[in-house]
């Protein structure tokens, strides 16, 4: 008899026990449920990124080649010369006015009513005899490779000189002469600079 009941009484809490087991899995499924609900209802709005990834890489930069540098800059120096004395010149008082031999003469009348437009120009002013005949040189490698024909180089009427003379002036004319590709060049139109530039023409490519 009393085993029946003991038998009775296991069974009756095994029964319990099971039924608040299945409770509890119901209560965290629904738990769950809505922790899912709520994390899909806060990223409903969001899209994919589309941005590509970024790879990072640790690339030494190249060393800087500081010989080189220096010397295409001296290079540049050499390749024009303060000590060139022209062969002719067809200069008049203190304009620069010059057309090379094998050209025709009108090309200086085009030159000085502005036929050619200008298409690239530079400003010396503030820099010294060697720093300008640098730029110069510099300048005119540039037009060559882009195939430039006509350019105004302004040197200043040297009102902030020593002397108040045109130093520049006078050396920019030697440097025009050494460089094969200047075919003339003239004292710029008023409104273009005057007798503070020069136009110059320059060889087509």
């Amino acid at each position: 008899m009393l085993n029946a009941i003991w038998t009775n009484n296991a069974l009756f809490e095994h029964a319990v026990a099971k039924s608040k087991h299945k409770q509890e899995e119901k209560a965290a499924a629904i738990v769950m449920d809505d922790d899912v609900n709520l994390f899909r209802e806060a990223v409903k709005d969001a899209r994919p990124l589309t941005a590509e990834p970024v790879y990072v890489h640790n690339v030494k930069p190249k060393p800087i080649p500081k010989q080189f540098i220096r010397d295409e800059r001296q290079a540049l120096a050499d390749s024009l010369s303060d000590f060139y004395i022209p062969a002719h010149e067809l200069e008049t008082g203190e304009e620069l006015l010059y057309l090379r031999e094998g050209h025709a003469p009108d090309i200086l009348s085009k030159l000085r009513r502005g036929h050619w437009v200008v298409q690239g120009a530079i400003d010396l002013h503030g820099l010294i005899s060697d720093e300008a005949r640098v730029y110069v040189a510099a300048f005119l490698n540039d037009c060559k490779k882009r195939g430039l024909r006509c350019v105004r180089i302004v040197h200043g009427k040297g009102l902030g000189s020593r002397n108040r003379e045109p130093v520049l002036k006078h050396k920019l004319r030697n440097w025009l002469i050494q460089r094969d590709e200047v075919i003339a060049y003239a004292e710029a139109r008023r409104q273009d600079g005057g007798s503070g530039a020069v136009i110059v023409l320059l060889k087509a490519n």
